[in-house]
């Protein structure tokens, strides 16, 4: 095969790992935005933090943090950890963070972090871009950022796999200190079966594979061609990414920019980690918090059998069908989303929540 037909295969790869879904197709070009558009004018992903700082990991990674007061100066009651989902970053929070800094019952702080490798974090290698190490990494934001109080921990798809792995790790943190955790638009495994294709998600899969070569080859390559998608990928993050009903397109553009901020090398990293992500067994380890499961009956990433089958193995966890949603449920009915995050946070906090029953503040 000569060099002009081995490049055009690489790139035929990309293109076509490009269109497989919103974790790999990327590129956006903005579109004017309508009069009916509800968030043409919101700052999407620029609100000011009260202190941002560096947590460094135990293999040298620098995690970038971010903590918010409440808006009105009054002491918090507890502590909110926000743990975003693949390819995205903290930003995503957005429409949550700022619905919980207006809070007045409880107030609340919230900390939030870019994942390794993620938004403004340091670049990890490939072994240790697992979910293991998010789980880990987790666990050092909280010990560095959260040194006493109750504690939510709320995690968005990849968000709230790491939650699970740090439920796993660390069940004495659960046990004494996380009272609530909302897992959202997410998994405990078998990802593969129901949800996003097997054969993307392996390491083996030849795709996958020359699109890690080309990356090492011709990373600036890799990103011109995802741009050159252009309206096609942002149909695709349109498509896989939310659900049936109209959508904000300024929420799509926010999709796609941050989706947009993450190397193609950082995405065929974590791959092989979401293949194999089983973490049923670790849902014994949240038997002493209550739970929100929350998930789109739209959802084409994770389908809502993931959300149905995670109550089984926690019958007394709040199960929510956020009807016609997709995966991006907090961006596409973030008002439902932040509705019940305020519930669980009141069952928390102390002085506002019932009796602990399985779950709720001590």
């Amino acid at each position: 095969m000569t060099v002009s037909k081995k490049v055009g295969a690489l790139v035929g790869a990309a293109i076509g790992v490009a269109a497989a879904g919103t974790a790999i197709a990327v590129g956006v070009a903005r579109r004017r935005h309508t009069p009916e558009d509800q968030y043409a004018d919101e700052p999407l992903g620029r609100l000011p933090a009260d202190r941002t700082s560096r947590v460094l990991t135990d293999d040298g990674i620098a995690l970038s943090v971010e903590e918010v007061d409440p808006a009105d100066g009054g002491r918090p009651e507890l502590t909110v950890v926000l743990v975003h989902g693949f390819a995205l970053s903290r930003r995503s929070w957005h429409l949550q963070r700022r619905a919980l800094a207006r809070l007045t019952e409880p107030r609340v702080r919230q900390v939030l972090y870019d994942h390794r490798s993620h938004g403004e974090s340091g670049r990890a290698s490939e072994p240790s871009s697992t979910i293991d190490q998010l789980g880990t990494d987790l666990g050092e934001v909280i010990d560095r950022t959260v040194p006493a109080g109750p504690i939510v921990l709320v995690g968005h798809s990849m968000g709230a796999m790491t939650v699970m792995a740090l439920a796993e790790q660390r069940p004495d943190l659960f046990a004494d200190r996380v009272c609530g955790v909302a897992l959202l638009g997410t998994s405990a495994g078998e990802i593969g079966r129901r949800g996003l294709p097997r054969p993307l998600l392996s390491r083996y899969n030849p795709v996958t594979r020359n699109l890690g070569r080309l990356a090492d080859w011709q990373p600036g390559l890799v990103e011109l061609v995802r741009a050159a998608g252009g309206h096609l990928t942002r149909r695709g993050a349109r498509t896989l990414a939310f659900g049936d009903r109209d959508v904000s397109p300024a929420l799509v553009d926010f999709l796609v920019e941050m989706l947009d901020a993450t190397p193609v090398r950082v995405l065929a990293d974590f791959v092989n980690t979401l293949g194999t992500h089983n973490r049923y067994a670790a849902l014994a380890g949240l038997k002493h918090a209550r739970v929100l499961v929350l998930s789109g009956d739209a959802d084409r990433l994770t389908p809502f059998s993931h959300a149905e089958r995670i109550a089984v193995e926690l019958p007394d966890a709040e199960l929510v069908r956020a009807s016609g949603a997709g995966h991006m449920v907090i961006l596409e009915q973030a008002d439902l989303v932040n509705d019940h995050l305020l519930r669980l946070l009141r069952d928390c906090a102390p002085g506002y929540g019932q009796d602990r029953g399985n779950g709720g503040p001590r």
